[in-house]
Parts: C-alpha cells; sequence; structure tokens
C-alpha cells in the first residue's frame, strides 16, 4: 500500500479529476492505514470509455489465451496469499486465518473460469425445413461494471471479474467506499499478468460521492451490464436505473437464512455447523444464519451446547490469533446491531449471552423468547446475534423459514432421509445446505430467490451473466 493509493484507468494510476482523497481506517482502532483517490462522475466515464475502446480487442483474444492470463493472475493471488490477507485484515478487520481462506477462494476462481473460458459452446438446432441451418453461438456483453461490498474484499471482486474477463468483457470496478485497497491490490496483480490496457479498471470514491457513481454506471450507454453485490434496498435501486435503458442486471443481494435443526439430527455436528454459518465474519455476510428454528423436544439441549460454544468466543484484533471475531465494519454498523438487540429485547426477547459492545466489536449474542415481528426476525441483522425460536413440527418449522421476502441460502440439520428429501425441496432459497453449511464453492452457482436478487455467480453458469446467446440463421442451401 502506498501512502496514497489511486486509481486504475486505461492501463494507467491516476488521480481522480477533483484531486481529492479519503481515509481508509482499520475498522478495530481506527487508524489511518492510508488516503485513496475519490473518484466522480467524470472519472466513472474515463473508465468506461476506456473499457469500451479495450472491448474489441480483448473480445477477439482466442479463449485459450484469455485461459492463460486468468490461469496467471490465480497462480499470482495464491504466491502472495500472506500478504493480500494481512491488507484484507486491516482494512475489513475479519481474522487473518478467514482473510487468508479469502485470498485462496478468490484465487480459485481464475483457476476456474480459465477451464471455463474454453468451454463456451454453442448450439446446432435440427432445422424445421430442408436447405437451411440454424446454430447458436456465445459472445460477450460488452462493458461490465462490477459493484462490489465490503464484507468480501477480495473475493466478490474475484469472482465477478474472473467471470466477466472469461465471457470476454471488459470491466469496471467499484469497491466499497470502506474496503478499496484489497480489490486494489487485486487489480495490481491483474496488470503484473499483463492483461492488456482499458480491460481492468477501477474507480474508488468516498461513502459522499457512491449514489452518483452508482447512477452513472447504471446510466451510462456504453456498460452493458450491472453486476451488484449489497443490499436489496440499493439493488433495487440500481435495478431501476438499469431499466431505464434495457440493461442486463446481476444482482446479488441480502438474505435471511433460516437454520433449522431437527430433533432427528446429530445435534453436535449441528452445533458445530451453526457457529460456523453463524459467526463467520462476526455474522457480516450475506448466507448469515439468522433465524434459528430448532424443534422442541431437542430445544434445552441444543441451546446448552450452543451457548457453551459461543461464549468461547473472544473479540478483538483480526491480526492476532487468540481472537475468534474482528470487528464490525464501521460504527453505523455497530450502533445498527446494538438497536435491533435493544428493540427485541424491549418486545420481549431475553439474552441469553452477550448483548453488548465490545471496543469496535460487539459481543457474540443469543436471544430466546422470540416472536416472529421482533426486528431480530424480521431484519438481516449482519452481525454476530443468533435469533432463536422453537418449533414443533416439520410443517411448522418449514412454513416460518419461508415467511420472508428473502431467499438467498436456507440450512437444515436432519437424519431421516424422507425428510431431507421433502424439506430440501419446500425451502424457498436459491442454495440449501443439507447437514452442512459450505455452500459457497467455486464449482456451485451462487444467487438466491425473491428479493435475494438475480442471476447467478460461480460455476459453469457463471459465464451467462456476461454473455448474450445469438442464432444464426443460414439458408440458400
Amino acid at each position: 500500500m502506498g501512502s496514497t493509493e489511486k486509481m486504475f484507468i486505461g492501463g494507467e494510476w491516476v488521480e481522480g479529476a477533483s484531486r481529492l482523497t479519503f481515509i481508509v481506517r482499520n475498522p478495530f482502532n481506527n487508524e489511518e492505514l492510508c488516503t485513496v483517490s475519490d473518484g466522480g462522475v467524470e472519472d466513472v466515464r474515463q473508465a468506461v470509455d476506456a473499457a469500451h475502446q479495450a472491448f474489441p480487442l480483448w473480445r477477439a483474444v482466442l479463449p485459450r489465451d484469455r485461459a492463460e492470463y486468468l490461469r496467471k493472475i490465480g497462480d499470482l493471488l495464491l504466491a502472495e496469499t500472506d500478504r493480500l490477507a494481512k491488507i484484507l485484515t486491516l482494512e475489513n478487520g475479519k481474522p487473518l486465518e478467514e482473510a487468508r481462506g479469502e485470498i485462496k477462494f478468490s484465487a480459485s476462481f481464475f483457476h476456474w473460469f480459465a477451464e471455463e473460458c474454453r468451454r463456451s459452446y454453442g448450439d446446432v438446432i435440427p432445422s424445421p425445413v430442408s436447405g437451411k441451418e440454424l446454430f447458436t453461438i456465445v459472445e460477450p456483453l460488452g462493458v461490465a461494471a462490477l459493484i462490489c461490498p465490503w464484507n468480501f474484499p477480495i473475493g466478490m471482486p474475484a469472482r465477478k471479474v474472473s467471470a466477466a474477463l472469461a465471457a470476454g468483457c471488459t470491466c469496471v470496478i467499484k469497491p466499497a467506499e470502506d474496503t478499496p485497497l484489497s480489490t486494489i491490490e487485486l487489480v495490481k496483480i491483474i496488470q503484473k499478468a499483463g492483461i492488456p490496457q482499458g480491460v481492468v479498471n477501477v474507480i474508488t470514491c468516498s461513502r459522499d460521492n457512491v449514489q452518483n457513481i452508482g447512477t452513472e454506471l447504471c446510466t451510462n450507454p456504453k456498460v452493458s451490464i450491472v453486476s451488484f453485490t449489497g443490499s436489496c434496498e440499493v439493488g433495487r435501486t440500481l435495478y431501476s436505473l438499469c431499466g431505464k435503458s434495457l440493461k442486463r442486471v446481476a444482482l446479488e443481494l441480502g438474505g435471511n437464512a433460516p437454520f433449522i435443526i431437527f430433533s432427528s439430527a446429530n445435534l453436535q455436528s449441528a452445533v458445530n455447523g451453526l457457529m460456523g454459518a453463524k459467526f463467520r465474519n462476526a455474522g457480516q455476510t450475506c448466507v448469515t444464519a439468522n433465524r434459528i428454528l430448532i424443534q422442541e423436544d431437542v430445544y434445552d439441549e441444543v441451546l446448552k451446547m450452543f451457548t457453551e460454544q459461543v461464549k468461547k468466543l473472544k473479540v478483538g484484533n483480526g491480526i492476532d490469533a487468540e481472537f475468534q471475531q474482528g470487528p464490525l465494519i464501521n460504527n453505523k454498523q455497530k450502533e445498527r446491531v446494538a438497536r435491533i438487540v435493544a428493540e427485541s429485547v424491549a418486545k420481549g426477547a431475553t439474552v441469553v449471552c452477550g448483548g453488548k459492545q465490545e471496543g469496535n466489536g460487539f459481543e457474540p449474542t443469543i436471544l430466546t423468547d422470540l416472536t416472529v415481528d421482533m426486528p431480530c426476525w424480521k431484519e438481516e441483522i449482519f452481525g454476530p446475534v443468533a435469533s432463536i425460536l422453537k418449533f414443533k413440527d416439520e410443517a411448522e418449522a418449514v412454513n416460518i423459514a419461508n415467511n420472508t421476502d428473502r431467499g438467498l441460502a436456507a440450512y437444515f440439520y436432519s437424519s431421516d432421509y424422507q425428510q431431507i428429501s421433502r424439506v430440501s425441496r419446500s425451502l424457498e432459497a436459491g442454495m440449501i445446505g443439507e447437514n452442512d453449511v459450505a455452500i459457497s464453492t467455486t464449482e456451485a452457482p451462487f444467487g438466491g430467490y425473491k428479493s435475494s436478487g438475480i442471476g447467478k455467480e460461480g460455476s459453469k453458469y457463471g459465464l451467462d451473466e456476461y454473455s448474450n446467446r445469438k442464432l444464426i440463421c443460414k439458408g440458400g442451401l
């Protein structure tokens, strides 16, 4: 990291047109890490123009040659895992071991799409008449605007840009204002891998300029697709803006995941899974287990086991290996979590453990005696708060789990084979974890139902978001 990090436009590291900067801070101690160029609309237009100009050249690069670039980026990420992980932890706060895992996760997408870009197949369609041939080919959309979140500041840009580059698109990346440094480091590695000028660009900005930059990316006619990961509220706004020009959108939005433990479950496995699903990244993930449902005849036993585990978690500096929980990303998020807990308690919820702010973090918290109208149940908490409800039978559990406008992920533990089959098909979510919580992997499609988004990221379907399928009808044969 330099004392001031710049934006990357057209193959050059440049200051913004305003020459203004903003400060990036360590969320654990508010220490200033460095300053970053504060981009504006003029900078976005320059980046989009650069990507637009580079598009004809990049789409003409053979898939096998694109694959070499992508493979090299993945290799470089792995070679610099420790250095990149430290930067990620400093700006995001997550424990260093989680940060290392995110770097490896990021590299896996470049390695995956290095292979998938060579498998962008079309189809030959049997003709209904003689003398005619029908077939399809797959073509890249054009310039992809990639708007990324702060909770996985290198993982999410990697998942998006690897697929876009593999499809033959060029990119403009807008990292989150809280965590631009990891994305900047990713772009430096992309540059080191030799990607041609203009193919990948990055625009950084402060919170003051986010709305203007988002609007420009969604309305600029040279942008062909906007891919956004973030809140449902912002996603709806961007979707509306893109709708004016019928621009392609890929939206990976918020969730409110249920986690159901049936009485037939292996309870120790279920509690271990719940710990990972609830407290990874201090609960700041879109697939975090928010609404925990425990069947009544094992409720007391599971709650006791879970509480014992939660009380062992220590909140502190992510750089220090003795802490399993880092800080929340900023004071606004910490206040939001505190507000949700306080309002739920005021409505009758019981705090089993935790419930207090701990420095710049928040104590891992368990709430019980809930009703479904409490804020901790209705809202996506995005923090280390486990909300637990008792249920009687399978039908009740599924009904409560599906009673939300969001459907990103859902988890359940059961040893009843028939129940497993029924419940996985009954839950209204894009991703289901049956006796497992590690649902996010390069090989699997990531995306949700309802208000949780549009489209899929990763997997063999990841190229679809950045591609057009063209029909060619050849007559006169």
